[in-house]
């Protein structure tokens, strides 16, 4: 193949210390843009022991921010999936990092409940990054190894949230040091760390940054029919992406939701220091560093040996174990237990995001985005719903852990059920990705 003509192709390999090539390039700018969202959306999270005693919040309030801050996402997800079928993934990134980065910027106004719940809703926004992430990498890399990609691009991205849980605390107390602001306060200056970065990844990605191999949509004869297609009621009339969105739900909707309350349950259950909650909830997001891209790695090869089947399979598997963990790290009566239950079922909670979107290419290749945009907003929709667990006043945060999970062993035991009873004959691998 002419070099020139393959330099426009998906790549078929991963290599991660490879920085040359638009596919290469696409792939780290893509991660690193999405680690930035989710650090600017969580980074609140480990300041929330200090916004609670300054606005003076209740559990029940404290609850409804848990949901709101994942509510919104719902809708950018669909909106942003359907914006990388049209008008490509460079352009919605960038719109979306400028957008989002007004709240996250502006959130330290907030003087009241209201105020501030209103300010976390526009912030989840931001979260709308995963699906662009997760479109864009599915373009620049070749069937064998999409899963893989999506996976690594994936797992480093949500690392963002941990690293936010850990770093935040510390940002907040090094403006109390250096006397720009007092502890009570320190969250308010925090907040306009990263809503600045996400400026500037904005610039970066809108230059840095081509929609396909071959170029961008405005610049490419695209497939007249994928451009005209209806392409969000062809993923909605699949059944393999509602099944693909319950299973998110019960992955990626609990990992958010734990990088949430993950801080204050620390605090108020085991008497941690902010900082020391803020450090144990990081542990839970830095083991995205490599679970996630190992879900992915474990199932491109169980497609390899035993077809799409073996990748739905694994999936269901992972969740079982991870609502299994869920429900050892609820019912730990120590630090070090709970601890060690966080990384077993964390460990399977971030395979199975990974192995998730491994198999979102293989739905519809002339919906990608959309499938993408529906099975992302699954997840977020999962965490809207446990998050009301976290805000009654009946149920602790241990009876809640306990609760989710029963909850995600169940859904694991429907992705088994449905699968065999519905298999997909005729499931192929998403070809030329790059032209669609």
């Amino acid at each position: 193949m002419d070099a020139s003509l393959a330099a426009q192709q998906p790549l078929n390999r991963l290599n991660i210390f490879a920085t040359k090539g638009v596919q290469m390039r696409t792939f780290h700018l893509t991660w690193l843009t999405f680690f930035f969202c989710f650090f600017g959306w969580f980074g609140i999270a480990p300041l929330m022991p200090l916004v609670r005693e300054q606005l003076h919040l209740d559990k029940g309030q404290i609850g409804n921010i848990v949901i709101a801050s994942v509510s919104a996402t719902i809708l950018a997800r669909l909106i942003m999936g359907k914006l990388c079928d049209t008008i490509g993934p460079r352009l919605a990134y960038t719109i979306l990092l400028g957008v989002g980065a007004i709240p996250v910027l502006t959130i330290g106004l907030s003087n009241s409940y209201e105020s501030f719940l209103l300010f976390r809703l526009a912030i989840g926004i931001i979260g709308a990054s995963f699906v662009i992430t997760q479109f864009h990498t599915s373009m620049m890399f070749a069937p064998n190894v999409v899963g893989t990609a999506n996976a690594v691009a994936g797992g480093w991205g949500n690392l963002g949230g941990g690293i936010a849980n850990m770093v935040m605390p510390l940002v907040a107390a090094g403006f109390v040091s250096l006397g720009y602001v007092d502890k009570a306060n320190s969250w308010r200056l925090a907040m306009v760390v990263p809503g600045v970065i996400l400026l500037l990844m904005a610039a970066l990605y809108y230059k840095y940054t081509q929609d396909t191999p071959r170029g961008n949509y405005a610049d490419i004869q695209r497939n007249a029919a994928v451009k005209s297609q209806g392409t969000f009621m062809v993923a909605l009339r699949d059944y393999r992406t509602w099944i693909l969105g319950l299973a998110y739900g019960a992955c990626f909707g609990i990992e958010i939701t734990i990088d949430n309350v993950a801080a204050v349950y620390f605090v108020d259950h085991f008497g941690a220091t902010l900082v020391a909650a803020g450090m144990l909830a990081g542990i839970f997001g830095f083991m995205n560093i490599f679970a996630r891209g190992l879900g992915g790695v474990v199932s491109d090869r169980a497609g390899r040996a035993y077809g799409i089947q073996g990748k739905w399979m694994l999936l269901g598997g992972l969740l079982l174990l991870e609502g299994v963990g869920i429900a050892a790290f609820a019912l730990a009566p120590s630090l070090p237990l709970a601890i060690a239950a966080m990384l077993v079922f964390a460990l399977f909670l971030k395979m199975a995001n990974g192995c998730t979107y491994s198999i979102v290419p293989f739905v519809n290749t002339k919906a990608i985005g959309s499938v993408s945009g529906i099975v992302g907003a699954g997840g977020n929709l999962g965490a809207m719903l446990v998050g009301f667990l976290f805000k009654s006043a009946t149920i602790s945060y241990t009876m809640a852990f306990l609760y989710i999970g029963v909850g995600v062993a169940v859904v694991g035991g429907l992705v088994l059920l449905l699968r065999l009873v519905l298999k997909e004959a005729t499931e192929t691998a998403p070809m030329a990705l790059a032209g669609a």
